[in-house]
């Protein structure tokens, strides 16, 4: 069945077929497809286009077409170009000719934007749902290890002592800020196209702030022309998706980095490691090399659709078609990763001597010149004299606190007796209780947080 053919004296060429139906993919919209159309229908009778009797009609009809989709016992046709074809077609078999005043004043322009716009509604809320079971994950491993010392780093260099607690609580703010992201582009998104027509509107009298509230959504869209072909919410998923993959990203190179034996700061579960067939003795960290790996795919799909926006004139254009296959496949592919990164990082194994024996004492240089800095020295002139001592351990192979009190002196002064005090990790973390910071007392106001975040 073909929603367009009359103008035509031929049918299209299988090879133009091949290229130009999207039933392979946009199949995934049958609900939203069929919830749309049910609300279209009462629409269509309220404002007296069709009548009650005929509403019903092709309501019960729909019903009917979405069990058929529920069962798997739905069949496509050869003619079946897209999800909408599809229904309509298997509508009108199921009812007759009544179905065929569906479509009365609507395009596939305004039906397959609104579709889409439902779908990504829901996607982001599963995302969301997703992602809050991550930060769970975070948060719950976060708690028991408040007081682990782990070498924090910069420019991947050694560089101050934080816990393990404030180092996975930096990934929960990340996510956060995802979720806040996701929020606004569901916000964003919530406008319903539905009743635009083509481009130029639906010439009955149909209440589109009705039919936008039936279907969920906050407000209809103020113009048809736009309505057709705004894909903004697209791109706006496919950011928040992308960004967020990124810091994935980002969770997984660490934990690839603190797995390696070399530092062997944690194990992964067996369950979320991979082995070689030649090596017996590797353990590969392969889930996180894949959310890697696969973030750049998903970066792709951004910039792809970007691309496919730039030079579109005004109204719906055929390119637009490309949105579907982008989002589908950053989605899935977010939804196939997220339970295995939740499931690694719930069963992180945390090997805190191996932390505790990584720890040198250069990681204390900053304590040692905030020592002096409380003495009374001005800051750049105590980084100074801890540069020197620090060159100066370094010559002679030595620790910082084997440098006797007479040497830190010739350096500077302002060094007593109680500067033993600062070799201590454990007091260098419990130092930094400024909001945000790693001490204990700061990581547990962190965490109560950001469990009042999720509660919200």
């Amino acid at each position: 069945m073909s929603l367009w053919g009359g103008r035509f004296s031929q049918t299209s060429a299988d090879d133009l077929r091949a290229l130009n139906d999207s039933i392979e993919f946009d199949q995934a919209l049958c609900a939203e497809d069929i919830e749309g159309s049910i609300v279209y229908a009462r629409a269509l009778a309220d404002a007296d286009v069709i009548t009650q009797a005929e509403a019903e009609s092709i309501i019960g009809g729909l019903q009917q077409v979405m069990r058929e989709f529920d069962t798997e016992a739905f069949e496509f046709a050869e003619g079946d170009e897209d999800i909408h074809t599809a229904v309509e077609r298997r509508l009108t078999e199921l009812i007759g000719d009544v179905g065929g005043k569906l479509h009365t004043g609507r395009s596939r322009n305004d039906q397959v934007a609104t579709d889409f716009r439902l779908w990504s509604m829901r996607a982001a809320e599963h995302l969301a749902g997703e992602l809050r079971q991550l930060q769970t994950a975070l948060i719950s491993v976060a708690e028991t290890h408040c007081d682990t010392v782990l070498p924090g780093y910069t420019h991947l260099q050694p560089a101050q002592p934080i816990s393990v607690a404030h180092w996975l609580m930096s990934f929960f703010w990340m996510l956060e800020r995802d979720q806040h992201r996701l929020r606004s582009a569901r916000e964003r998104m919530a406008e319903c196209p539905l009743g635009s027509g083509a481009l130029a509107g639906n010439p009955f009298p149909i209440d589109r702030r009705q039919i936008a509230a039936d279907l969920g959504f906050e407000r209809p869209s103020e113009n048809s022309l736009d309505a057709v072909s705004d894909r903004d919410f697209v791109a706006d998923l496919l950011y928040a998706v992308s960004l967020c993959a990124v810091h994935l990203s980002r969770l997984a190179e660490d934990i690839l980095i603190y797995s390696n034996p070399a530092f062997g700061f944690i194990t992964l579960d067996d369950r979320y490691s991979t082995g070689s067939s030649l090596m017996p003795q590797k353990r590969n960290a392969d889930p996180m090399e894949l959310m890697r790996g696969k973030t750049g795919r998903l970066i792709g799909n951004l910039a792809g659709f970007l691309s496919t926006l730039k030079g579109l004139p005004s109204g719906y254009n055929k390119d637009l078609q490309e949105d579907k296959e982008a989002l589908f496949d950053s989605l899935e592919t977010m939804f196939l990763l997220l339970p295995v990164i939740t499931a690694s990082v719930s069963s992180l194994m945390i090997n805190a001597k191996a932390m505790s024996e990584a720890l040198s004492e250069d990681l204390l240089a900053t304590d040692l010149a905030d020592y002096l800095v409380k003495k009374g020295l001005p800051f750049r002139q105590a980084h100074h004299a801890v540069g020197a001592i620090v060159s100066l351990a370094a010559e002679r192979g030595s620790e910082l606190s084997d440098l006797d009190i007479e040497t830190l002196q010739g350096v500077s002064g302002y060094f007593a007796d109680d500067v033993a005090g600062v070799f201590d990790f454990s007091r260098s973390l419990a130092q930094r209780s400024s909001f945000g910071g790693t001490s204990a007392a700061a990581v547990k106001l962190q965490i109560e947080r950001a469990k009042a975040t999720l509660a919200r």
